[in-house]
């Protein structure tokens, strides 16, 4: 079976709290289908009068997300099609901007490229000691554009250029915790579990106006990124059709 064709999206609502969890083989990647279905529901979510809090996770123990499917990007032979692709990890971001309910990530393992984007989104982020983070689209030949602004949002622009300049290298999770992209950091994924549940059985109990009215707040000045993101997609669109992002991402698949 096309590898880009499986994974799941599922969605489960229980005492107003929306668990949205994601899968994929491929340690968590995301191809185009799992992409847009994870921006359908975020935004299905945020329009349900009876969802509070949404809660974006993943499948599985050791790896939270690898970023963009390999098998999809190699694939991908003009500019028009790869942009298309990135553009679905701008949905997935500006979704989680603009759904009007606070995001909550729960992060298990490691989280590379577009899953450090997706992390960087959630409002509020809670990992295990496991959780490293790399940011190594540098190394397969293109850069994190369509991800950079809500990476830089959560870090920095110091932390964020160091993880888009250091490709090759991650960073634990007590650093992303330290730069702000992590809230919270246990040593286990049952004291993750524990400690979300607590969280969300308090947050759930707030004022449902007041915690929309600080999702506004969280993200002012970020009423143009509909358009930045899409500048930012065309850029990684029309950069991974290069001689070397093809050699370099074809050498990955082989291995």
């Amino acid at each position: 079976m096309d590898k880009t064709l499986q994974g799941y999206v599922n969605c489960d609502i229980k005492d107003s709290i929306a668990t949205i969890e994601f899968y994929h083989p491929s340690h968590n990647s995301l191809p185009s289908n799992l992409l847009k279905s994870l921006s359908d529901t975020i935004l299905a979510c945020g329009q349900d009068e009876n969802v509070i809090l949404i809660v974006l996770k993943s499948s599985g123990e050791r790896t939270f997300c690898a970023g963009a499917s390999f098998d999809e990007l190699v694939s991908i032979e003009n500019a028009e099609s790869g942009k298309v692709f990135f553009l679905g990890f701008a949905s997935v971001i500006n979704a989680i901007r603009t759904c009007g309910k606070l995001v909550i990530g729960r992060v298990q393992g490691k989280a590379v490229g577009g899953g450090v984007g997706l992390a960087s989104a959630c409002d509020y982020c809670m990992a295990s000691k496991w959780a490293s983070v790399k940011l190594s689209e540098l190394a397969v030949g293109i850069g994190p554009f369509v991800i950079g602004p809500a990476v830089e949002r959560k870090v920095g622009l110091s932390a964020y250029s160091q993880m888009a300049i250091n490709a090759t290298e991650w960073m634990p999770a007590s650093w992303a915790k330290e730069k702000g992209l992590f809230n919270e950091v246990f040593d286990t994924v049952e004291q993750l579990d524990e400690y979300l549940k607590h969280f969300l059985d308090i947050t759930v109990k707030m004022n449902p106006e007041a915690l929309s009215g600080l999702k506004k707040i969280f993200w002012e000045g970020t009423e143009q990124w509909e358009e930045l993101l899409d500048k930012r997609a065309q850029m990684s669109g029309e950069m991974v059709l290069s001689k070397h992002s093809k050699e370099t991402i074809g050498g990955f698949l082989k291995k």
